[in-house]
């Protein structure tokens, strides 16, 4: 079972010179994420006091980088252990493992919500239901 100190803050390689900056993120790499990138998605023109997310995976992990804006991810366990994550910088990135509670909000205007996962979009995967999460082995 995945507990709050299971999430990794990674901080990405910012290269970058008088032309600007690139991050440069890479999966199945000890120094980036821990696992094989198979499905990427972004959240964005979300209002700030939209709360997304509100479920937990039983297989997926993800890695979230806000690469524009900010803002914050509430992360739970299901030992209703609870962290408080602001995501505010383009080469700062939060690793969750599976079976993590995640809850995203307080979207800047601009933000840009990148996140990447290890699996394919699967809807039986996900938990929807807090009773249910806390209740699931």
């Amino acid at each position: 079972m995945s507990t709050i100190d299971d999430v990794k803050i990674f901080t990405f390689p910012q290269l970058g010179d008088s032309r600007g900056n690139l991050v440069v993120v890479e999966g199945g790499r000890d120094r980036h994420i821990p696992f094989i990138i198979k499905r990427i998605f972004y959240i964005y023109a979300t209002k700030k006091e939209v709360v997304r997310g509100k479920h937990a995976n039983r297989y997926s992990e993800f890695c979230l980088i806000n690469v524009c804006g900010s803002s914050k991810i509430k992360v739970f366990d299901q030992n209703f252990n609870e962290r408080i994550f602001t995501l505010d910088t383009p080469n700062i990135g939060i690793y969750l493992p599976k079976m993590l509670w995640k809850e995203m909000y307080d979207f800047s205007e601009d933000s840009i919500l990148l996140v990447l996962s290890n699996n394919y979009y699967d809807k039986d995967e996900y938990i929807s239901d807090w009773d249910t999460y806390h209740n699931e082995q």
